[in-house]
């Protein structure tokens, strides 16, 4: 009887071992293939900043792509380059015609980059200004200002593209 049920559990593990499930490679492989299509046609090159939740940007209707820059951040209350606070507001002379530590910290960076190339050097550094909508244009004038003063001329700023038709909607065009 011991020979018997020995013989059983062994011809119920060896019909195991044939049943065992096998992985389908075919239909795996037609899954990852649709995949890839659907990652590559879907991929775009928007350039995505950082989002900050205290600069509400203006819109345009502009359909230039950005580069990826220097960014300096600026709200109603501090200014930033990159990640790093610079300034507070209220502690910006607004007489001065450059901001200090705005200076100071894009000289840094322009030194820690290195030396430009020839054919950039007639346009200077690239930054992106992304100010908020309500900052004064008295302080954006001293933070375009300090950036040209420290090489950085090549300036773009960063807003939020919406439709053509959606600034027409709204009244808010090229007139007002």
């Amino acid at each position: 009887m011991n020979i018997n049920v020995g013989a059983k559990l062994q011809a119920r593990k060896q019909r195991q071992k044939q049943q065992q499930a096998k992985l389908n490679l075919v239909s795996l492989m037609d899954i990852f293939t649709i995949l890839v299509f659907f990652l590559l046609v879907n991929s775009s090159d928007v350039e995505v900043l950082q989002s900050d939740k205290t600069i509400k940007l203006p819109e345009s209707t502009s359909q230039q792509k950005p580069e990826m820059t220097t960014l300096v951040r600026v709200n109603n209350r501090q200014l930033f380059v990159g990640e790093r606070l610079v300034a507070r507001i209220e502690d910006i002379d607004a007489g001065a015609e450059q901001i200090a530590p705005l200076r100071k910290e894009l000289d840094y960076l322009a030194q820690r980059a290195g030396s430009l190339p020839q054919d950039k050097q007639a346009a200077g550094r690239a930054v992106t200004i992304m100010g908020d909508e309500q900052v004064p244009y008295r302080l954006l004038k001293q933070i375009m200002q300090t950036c040209a003063a420290a090489d950085y001329r090549d300036m773009a700023f960063a807003v939020s593209q919406t439709a053509a038709e959606e600034i027409a909607a709204t009244g808010q065009g090229a007139d007002s």
